[in-house]
Formats: C-alpha cells, structure tokens, sequence
C-alpha cells in the first residue's frame, strides 16, 4: 500500500465522520467543542449547526443547561490529556442528566490522525493536506449531501 493509499483511505474514513457530524448536526444536535477556533475548524469543513463552548463555564452548570435543551449532545474536545478529562467529566454529568452524549466521532477521529494531530482546530488544515496528497477534493458523497443539505 503506498502513502497516497493510505492517505486516500484516512480522508475516507474522516469523511464519513463528517458526514455523521453533519447529520447529527441538522437533527439539532449540539457539538460541544473547547475553543473558538475549534468552532471555525468544524464550519470550514462544511458542518454547520450549534456549537457551545465547555471551557466558560461550571462543567456542571453547562451540563446542566445543554441536557435542558433535550437535544442529541456530541462531544469534540481535543485528543490531548486536558481534552480526555474534558471529555470524562462532561459524559459523566450529561449521564446524571439521562443524556447519552455521542463520543465515537471524537474517539475515531482521534484513532485516524493519532500521529498526525491532538485537536479540532487543526483538523481542517490536515483535511487539507489529505485532500492536496491524494489529489481528491471531497468525497463526492459527502460533497453531495453537504450542498444538497445547505441549498
């Protein structure tokens, strides 16, 4: 398998991600990320929806409020040690709440770019890079669903 293979396959499986996020995302669910940046990453990657801050308030207020909207939550915090106990300890309140929050699409992220990168914010520019090595601009399906959706 040469490095474009394995490069082709990777954006694959991470479009398929954001294909997820995006369908989470048009139910009204809400992304939970860190920062503002992380927030910019996820829009230019075609995800719109909404998105809350964890980092600007009591974790358990937050939680609180966010398990008040009744909405799917999907949690994206970074892959790095301060993300993993972000993303712990929001699970854990939301769990209180009778809220199942979504973690597969942060736990696969993380497994895919493992060497490559530790966060949300940079998950656009190395999508980038992907698409620029392979020569591939965007998954036609994904591409497909994501301006259907936004028209």
């Amino acid at each position: 398998m040469t490095d474009v293979d394995v490069y082709r396959k990777r954006l694959e499986r991470i479009e398929e991600l954001l294909l997820e996020l995006s369908e989470y995302s048009e139910r009204g669910a809400v992304i939970i990320v860190e920062g503002k940046r992380d927030i910019l990453s996820i829009k230019r990657l075609g995800i719109k929806g909404r998105f809350e801050l964890a980092t600007r308030h009591s974790l358990f207020n937050f939680s609180e409020r966010i398990a008040g909207l009744g909405s799917e939550v999907i949690i994206l915090t970074d892959w790095d040690r301060r993300g993993d106990l972000l993303a712990a300890k929001l699970s854990e309140y939301f769990e209180n709440f009778g809220i199942k929050p979504e973690l597969q699409i942060r736990n696969k992220l993380r497994l895919i770019t493992q060497k490559e990168i530790k966060d949300i914010e940079s998950l656009y520019t190395y999508v980038s890079k992907l698409r620029s090595k392979t020569g591939m601009s965007l998954n036609p399906e994904y591409e497909t669903n994501v301006k259907f959706k936004n028209q």
